[in-house]
């Protein structure tokens, strides 16, 4: 065995492995300018190419923090991430006065796994695995309703106020929802994907997932029906990996520190507008006239 095969092997042991990539991590994340660490150590291996290749090639994984452009998957980060998909409200608390009482009745229509914290009341089509939702649904001590957003069973104006997230874009008949949504409550919140957020985290191309990316325009909500063409693959999940990595990346602080590029928000009284557009162009439902 030659020196080469032989050292790639035993890199490529695990235990091994880990030790030299958190070594590695201590020296860069100890050192004062880290960029310049960085660039030394890939210089240095660029006079060998079959190192560098190898290096570049055995630790890309989704849990190394970039800090060079050069190696971009090299420096292993142990800080704890944000999980910011699975803790929706620490961002909309900082983006909306909800300015709820105590006495008021809230109804979470869509709660699933991550119900909002003021409901008082809870509401979802599906209590099992969905292909939206793989995580187990939150059933707690509040009351929970099984029912469809475009046909709830209460009365007008029951509730104080409604909140609505990440549900709108999977609708078959949004007008319907947004009808529904405006009688049960008298004001209420709702949140919504952006079509940057659903290309970069690679959803266009799934199966029966969002049927609409949707601009939210002051008090307007735009539906637009995904075209055939851009139901594609986008060819990596890198973005989704790095938003839901346990480690701090700098994707997460991207998302973290613009929430409002990723995702529509909407506070809405008395009533809000909608239009519906299809994917030939067409509007095809709206309350606007």
């Amino acid at each position: 065995m030659n020196v080469k095969k032989f050292f790639a092997n035993l890199i490529n042991i695990k235990i091994l492995k880990k030790i030299v990539l958190k070594g590695f991590s201590f020296i860069l994340n100890n050192f004062s300018d880290k960029v310049f660490l960085s660039n030394l150590i890939i210089n240095h291996l660029k006079n060998n190419h079959f190192l560098l290749n190898f290096v570049l090639d055995k630790i890309q994984t989704n849990e190394y923090n970039p800090i060079s452009e050069i190696a971009p998957y090299l420096v292993y980060k142990v800080e704890k991430g944000r999980e910011i998909v699975d803790d929706r409200y620490s961002y909309q608390k900082k983006y909306n006065d909800f300015d709820i009482k105590e006495t008021e009745k809230v109804l979470d229509i869509g709660s699933g796994a991550y119900p909002f914290p003021l409901a008082t009341h809870l509401a979802d089509l599906y209590t099992g695995e969905t292909t939206h939702r793989t995580e187990k649904i939150v059933l707690d001590n509040r009351p929970f309703f099984e029912c469809d957003i475009e046909k709830m069973p209460f009365k007008d104006n029951e509730f104080d106020f409604s909140c609505c997230s990440h549900l709108l874009e999977h609708v078959e008949n949004p007008h319907i929802a947004c009808e529904e949504i405006m009688r049960i409550s008298k004001r209420g919140y709702i949140e919504t994907p952006t079509k940057t957020s659903d290309m970069m985290y690679n959803f266009t191309h799934l199966k029966n997932h969002h049927k609409w990316h949707v601009n939210i325009i002051n008090n307007t909500i735009v539906f637009i029906e995904w075209k055939e063409n851009e139901r594609r693959n986008m060819g990596t999940n890198y973005f989704f990996n790095m938003i839901q990595s346990k480690w701090k990346n700098p994707f997460q602080e991207i998302v973290y520190d613009n929430v409002d590029m990723f995702v529509g928000m909407l506070k809405w009284t008395n009533h809000f507008y909608y239009m519906v557009i299809n994917n030939k162009g067409e509007i095809v439902k709206t309350n606007l006239m």
